[in-house]
């Protein structure tokens, strides 16, 4: 009962904040160039606003100024690029992170944890713009690994296994890039709870008993130590959204991401509103997300 409550809470916080946003993003819309002109009426501006606040909580999106068609049909096929990436980067960010965050955890100050933690540092020393356009460099155009652009061969039939093999081809470089930032955070994050749980009580109890060190990292060490990083997952949806327009961009990779910075160089105003509103409510709710289950997993934190 504590746990719905306290989930109702944020939900009921997060509220204003998206209406705030909704408020900022449409009256941005308004001062733009061509649209309300000099002549700025509240009273219509209000009436404006509230039909589109109701059109946008219905999925009706307006029409795109360049595609000519309605933006919810854009939205659908490029949010399924999207998604494919951003669901790609999370699996390689947990995994790697998980067996390196592991392994240097359960073997501190060694050579091993010392590679791993000079790879982390790094990783999160360089910009995922300069990491994307080296990655490029490297393994597109000197290694010929990977294309450089796009997510799929257009030569290729849809449907068949070539044509998801191809999909997959495409999607590994820009997926790493995605994920790299976060691999670095979650590993470093894994490896001091690891460290920090083994010299806790429980860890000398269970050893006191004759419990093999085997089980104490795998079961009573890991267990505790995975728990917190479950709450990384609402910002995980945050980082998403502002990787995603630097990724998608560079590796010209046709997802909501190169989609907005489109929609902003073609002055498609429909798009980039509806675009800033999606990518906003995809924080607030992240944010919210990452705020429940860390009052859920940690018992430290009070549901009240």
């Amino acid at each position: 009962m504590k746990i719905l409550l306290f989930s109702i809470k944020r939900v009921l916080i997060a509220i204003p904040s998206l209406l705030l946003t909704s408020i900022v993003v449409f009256f941005l819309y308004m001062m733009m160039p061509r649209v309300m002109g000099t002549d700025y009426d509240l009273a219509i501006i209000w009436m404006e606003y509230k039909k589109w606040i109701m059109s946008y909580v219905t999925g009706d999106l307006g029409i795109s100024s360049y595609y000519r068609v309605p933006v919810i049909l854009i939205l659908k096929e490029k949010m399924k690029n999207t998604l494919i990436l951003g669901i790609a980067s999370l699996l390689i960010t947990y995994v790697l992170s998980f067996f390196m965050g592991r392994y240097a955890g359960r073997h501190p100050n060694t050579l091993g944890d010392r590679l791993i933690s000079g790879i982390n540092y790094s990783g999160l020393s360089f910009p995922m713009i300069v990491v994307a356009v080296y990655s490029i460099y490297f393994f597109s155009f000197e290694l010929n690994w990977f294309p450089s652009n796009g997510s799929v061969d257009i030569t290729v039939p849809e449907g068949t296994l070539e044509y998801w093999l191809d999909r997959l081809h495409h999607l590994i470089l820009p997926a790493t890039v995605l994920g790299i930032v976060a691999t670095a955070t979650y590993t470093q994050f894994l490896r001091d709870d690891i460290i920090d749980n083994s010299r806790k009580d429980f860890v000398r109890t269970a050893r006191a008993i004759g419990v093999s060190e085997k089980r104490i990292y795998n079961v009573h060490i890991l267990k505790n130590s995975l728990i917190p990083i479950v709450t990384f997952l609402g910002f995980d949806m945050v980082n998403l959204v502002n990787g995603a327009i630097i990724v998608e961009t560079i590796f010209t990779y046709p997802g909501i991401g190169q989609l907005f910075i489109k929609a902003i160089d073609m002055r498609d105003h429909a798009m980039v509103m509806n675009l800033t509103m999606i990518f906003s409510t995809i924080m607030i709710v992240g944010n919210m997300i990452a705020d429940i289950l860390y009052g859920v997993v940690d018992p430290r934190i009070k549901l009240e």
